[in-house]
């Protein structure tokens, strides 16, 4: 065999082993993508559109998830749910007189299940961080309605903003408390979103209705 086909051979062996590993981690890369879409969900949309690059972006997801690993998160007690539970309820039953007190209070609920559960409260951006790897489909509404409580600190939130950081803030707290406000065991997957769905149903209805 002369030594020009022999080169020849090597080239090509080479180029097919280069070519097997590219392939190799453009497989891997899009098994990493879609893990990331399927556990972040919208999450995942907003982080690259956050960052301006996939990679990135993706990065920080994991990140947000080996952290998440790090947490002791555990469920809450029947007697914790239903506490908190009576504790909402009366709380929403104030908004028609005190919206901005209800909002604070509301706020307050919130981070105190979130402690309960064992996630860091100390940083708002860090809380959001954190729910957003179990809680992907409602933390946006939280985020929403941080900056509306922010404005309700400077006296700027109208009614209707204070109402929607309500609406907001039960749509994560019932994830929290996995358990309905209104009463009633919430269900996985499907139950999430039934409770996301209802909550934006509500925009539309009686005014007592929706802050409940």
């Amino acid at each position: 065999m002369s030594t020009g086909l022999i080169i020849a051979i090597v080239v090509v062996v080479l180029l097919l082993l280069v070519a097997g590993v590219v392939a190799a981690r453009m497989g891997a890369r899009k098994r990493r993508s879609k893990q990331l879409k399927d556990r972040f969900g919208p999450e995942y949309d907003r982080a690259v559109e956050r960052h301006g690059d996939r990679r990135e972006a993706e990065s920080k997801l994991e990140e947000r998830q080996e952290r998440r690993e790090g947490l002791e998160i555990r469920q809450l007690e029947p007697e914790q749910q239903e506490r908190f539970s009576e504790e909402w309820r009366r709380v929403q039953g104030r908004f028609v007189d005190a919206p901005q007190e209800a909002v604070r209070e509301s706020d307050h609920l919130v981070k105190e299940v979130m402690r309960q559960r064992g996630y860091p409260i100390e940083d708002f951006e860090q809380r959001a961080d954190d729910i957003s790897v179990d809680h992907p489909h409602v933390v946006d509404n939280y985020r929403s309605a941080g900056r509306i409580a922010e404005r309700n600190e400077r006296g700027e939130a109208s009614t209707e903003d204070l109402r929607q950081a309500t609406v907001h803030y039960r749509a994560l707290f019932e994830e929290l408390l996995e358990t309905r406000v209104g009463g009633g065991k919430q269900a996985d997957g499907g139950g999430r979103g039934e409770a996301t769905g209802g909550h934006g149903g509500d925009t539309g209805g009686g005014r007592r209705e929706e802050v409940r």
